[in-house]
């Protein structure tokens, strides 16, 4: 498989008191969740999403992976339900998931859920990986707002489909890994308050894992930190190694 160098970072944002994200970074496993809900369920549902993924973190060829990795993100969502039947105070819980699992050959699975995002950098291009399950990102797809226009949208926090404990529809796609990828996996805190550009830019003028996951945190704390914001990037050793 591709030898993998990872570097991760959260921080709460400039705006919220407590930090609801979690992530996972793991020799094969890699995500991130960011929990909604009040009275500290949303950052329950985001630990109980990742927490569920840790048993995966270890070489299995690519085929044994998916079904693993759907019934992973299943007894999250049930774990979900249960804490909710168990504490009806709490009202609603939640949790947006974007992983990546990586096979003992040259592939990967992603599994996405919510308007965290995954992004890869290959031979100097970025591309966004995933498509945010939101409310704005429905408007821009039937072609009633902009891309430009959803970034200020006043209902851009609305988010359509997450883990809460009820049948929901997430995303799976095999990747093909090429060796110099890099792949971010980031909460929605950082596309919040730091351009696509500005993102692009960092990924790809910084070589170092842990110094760009620092980059982007502070790009993003640099835009107003309105949210909590979680990185972890991921970078396949090149040819050359």
């Amino acid at each position: 498989m591709p030898r993998l160098t990872s570097a991760a970072a959260t921080h709460p944002g400039l705006v919220r008191a407590a930090n609801e994200d979690a992530f996972h970074e793991g020799t094969y496993v890699l995500a991130v969740a960011d929990g909604v809900g009040g009275l500290s369920a949303g950052d329950r549902a985001s630990r109980l999403a990742v927490g569920a993924l840790t048993a995966l973190d270890e070489p299995r060829p690519y085929e044994q992976i998916e079904p693993l990795l759907r019934a992973a993100v299943e007894t999250a969502n049930q774990q979900i339900a249960e804490q909710l039947n168990a504490d009806p105070a709490i009202g609603s819980a939640g949790t947006t998931l974007t992983a990546l699992v990586f096979s003992d050959d040259h592939r990967a699975l992603l599994a996405h859920v919510g308007d965290s995002r995954c992004y890869r950098l290959r031979a100097g291009q970025v591309d966004q990986l995933t498509t945010d399950d939101t409310f704005v990102q429905m408007l821009v797809e039937l072609g009633a707002i902009s891309a430009e226009q959803a970034h200020d949208h006043p209902q851009r926090s609305i988010v359509t489909r997450v883990l809460r404990g009820e049948p929901v529809e997430v995303y799976y796609a095999e990747l093909l890994t090429e060796p110099s990828d890099r792949y971010l996996l980031c909460s929605d805190g950082l596309p919040a308050a730091a351009a696509d550009d500005r993102i692009a830019a960092i990924l790809t003028a910084e070589p170092d894992a842990t110094r760009c996951a620092d980059q982007l945190i502070e790009a993003a704390l640099a835009g107003g930190g309105p949210d909590n914001v979680t990185v972890v990037v991921v970078d396949c050793a090149p040819l050359s190694d």
